[in-house]
């Protein structure tokens, strides 16, 4: 297990270097790569109909950064860091450039007293718990990465955990139909938001995402409780990520498959399924599009 996620960490920094050469961010990159053509994805994109603008929602919230007091001195300097990067602020302001809201969604990073992240219904909040990232942090050193790499890995992970708990989030305020699992729905909301909106960043996200759930499912000491939990078990989250991130686009990610992560039998699907992730989400999220 531990060569394999030390495979996995060259897989991704292989990855890295092809996004970095050949798929600039389309959001956060397309005014400094000027003259230079955006690569075309082989995601098939849905042309809004001629009903979309009709059916268009009134905007009346916002997403809102909200900022709360630590207690546990241990996490000053991270909660320090969120606010002077204002992480919390530029998540806020770009998910309200992309959606319509009926109501304020608080976004919140602090210390709960245990490892967590969470979108709570009774307050429309969204949580990340600075337990949680530090888990991430422990996680990742625990397979070798130096101190500057897995601080830079628990963000990324940290991302893929935010947007899934966003996607709890739109389901609760725009009442979307979700035919199974929630949980399952939420991480191919957030491996959507990651692979479509976020370039780079998002691969990055996807790939520190499915390697701490690996590591997590090493650690797991009890799996009849696993089976009963509404999350999938952590290998097999591991896998539909790098099937979404595989399906995305085969072509500039054969090593997932070629290093033997993502099984051919599994990855032969994956195109079809992060399309019908892609055209889910498409629609669902539609009539909430500004």
């Amino acid at each position: 297990m531990r060569k394999n996620l030390i495979n996995l960490a060259f897989v991704a920094a292989v990855l890295f270097v092809v996004v970095a050469c050949v798929c600039p961010s389309q959001r956060n990159q397309s005014s400094t790569q000027d003259g230079q053509d955006d690569v075309p994805s082989t995601t098939t994109q849905r042309q809004p109909d001629s009903t979309s603008t009709v059916n268009k929602k009134t905007d009346e919230g916002d997403f809102i950064a909200q900022h709360e007091s630590v207690s546990n001195s241990r996490y000053l300097e991270l909660d320090k860091q969120v606010k002077r990067e204002k992480l919390l602020e530029r998540a806020a302001d770009g998910l309200n450039q992309a959606l319509i809201l009926p109501h304020d969604i608080s976004l919140k990073s602090k210390d709960c007293g245990n490892v967590n992240a969470f979108y709570d219904s009774d307050d429309q909040s969204v949580t990340v718990c600075y337990e949680l990232m530090e888990q991430f942090f422990h996680d990742f050193r625990s397979n070798g990465y130096d101190d500057d790499k897995a601080y830079k890995m628990m963000f990324d992970a940290i991302r893929f955990v935010f947007l899934h708990e966003i996607g709890h989030a739109l389901i609760d305020t725009y009442k979307l139909p979700v035919t199974a699992n929630e949980e399952d729905a939420a991480d191919r909301c957030s491996s959507f938001i990651n692979l479509e909106e976020l370039g780079d960043d998002g691969v990055k996200a996807v790939l520190a995402a499915a390697e701490a759930f690996q590591i997590e499912s090493r650690q797991s000491s009890n799996r009849s409780r696993n089976m009963a939990d509404e999350h999938l078990l952590q290998e097999q989250r591991f896998y539909n990520s790098l099937c979404m991130l595989y399906g995305s686009n085969p072509s500039k990610y054969p090593m997932i498959v070629e290093k033997g992560f993502l099984p051919k039998e599994r990855a032969v699907r994956c195109p079809g399924e992060y399309q019908r992730t892609v055209d889910s989400w498409q629609t669902l999220l539609e009539p909430w599009r500004k």
